[in-house]
């Protein structure tokens, strides 16, 4: 074999080491990620260093960043650690009680605020020493990326079209309705198609510059624009800044029932009609045929499903 010397140099701990200080861009919260005292760590960025005849990792300003040789070392090194993970748990099988996995969840707030209480819940109780890792989804969240390289192993959330290359489950749809405060006029006297987009809006704070959400999206297929006056990037707060004033909010049904009781706020109907809300997962092929990755599938949908009555349930 070519290079068999500087192959038999390099062993899956110092792979850890490398895409884990490439990824944090610092030493220390690489030693913290890693459990590992921060001088072992700098001694095995030498070795890697001294192994690859490049720095890897260079000072910039405050910070750190790699170099065009670390930057092109990420992605193997996330293809070898994952490629490890399913080798050894698949050949013995995944058993929850036992299982020791980390498993990373990126996750939109929008779906319910007790799904992902929920889905922990679960996971620890089934398998209660392995790791939960959640983050969110934002504009500097590249979610396809992140799935590609294994650091994230489902993305759940509502996208109107998701990418065809990804693996997609379904989860479940919902009414698309409006949350008022319980004096807003709207209660009273009604709204047309007209008194509801000139109403003020609170939407989400957009992922990205320009981008809209599905009901947006679904307002300019219909050439229309609603009002919005309010953003905030905290979708579990909107409800309280609707329940002291007259915005109003527009999303699924579940989401709005969870803070009926908890807050002075009404449902209503919208005069506009909307396609359902589509929730799934989604993942990528990399993981698609692991052992642990699909026990975690699974509890995703069951979590999904045990928020949801059964009529509105659907297959993955």
């Amino acid at each position: 074999m070519r290079d068999q010397a500087l192959f038999d140099k390099i062993d899956l701990h110092l792979i850890r080491v490398l895409y884990t200080v490439l990824t944090e861009r610092s030493v220390s919260r690489a030693a913290l990620r890693l459990g590992m005292h921060q001088p072992a760590v700098s001694a095995a960025l030498k070795r890697l260093r001294d192994l690859a005849g490049d720095p890897l990792l260079v000072r910039s300003g405050a910070g750190m960043v790699p170099t065009d040789a670390g930057l092109r070392m990420v992605e193997p090194a996330s293809s070898i650690l994952r490629a490890a993970e399913v080798l050894f748990t698949d050949a013995r099988g995944f058993e929850p009680q036992t299982a020791t996995n980390t498993f990373r969840i990126a996750a939109s707030d929008y779906l319910d605020p007790q799904f992902l209480p929920q889905l922990v819940a679960q996971i620890k109780a089934q398998a209660p020493l392995t790791r939960i890792e959640i983050f969110p989804l934002s504009g500097q969240a590249d979610y396809h990326a992140n799935l590609a390289q294994g650091d994230v192993d489902v993305v759940v959330g509502n996208w109107q079209k998701a990418p065809d290359e990804l693996h997609r489950g379904e989860l479940f749809t919902d009414e698309v309705v409006c949350l008022v405060a319980k004096d807003h006029p709207a209660v009273r006297r009604g709204w047309s198609e007209e008194d509801w987009l000139a109403a003020e809006h609170i939407a989400p704070t957009p992922m990205h510059p320009g981008a809209r959400g599905v009901i947006d999206e679904h307002l300019a297929s219909l050439s229309l624009t609603r009002n919005i006056t309010a953003r905030c990037a905290h979708f579990g707060l909107i409800p309280a800044m609707v329940a002291s004033s007259l915005l109003v909010m527009t999303t699924g049904r579940l989401f709005c029932e969870r803070y009926l009781k908890v807050l002075p706020v009404k449902i209503l109907d919208c005069p506009i009609a909307f396609p359902p809300l589509a929730y799934y997962q989604l993942w990528h092929e990399r993981s698609h045929a692991s052992a642990a990755t699909k026990w975690l599938r699974g509890q995703v949908k069951s979590a999904a499903a045990s928020l949801r009555a059964p009529s509105t349930t659907i297959g993955a």
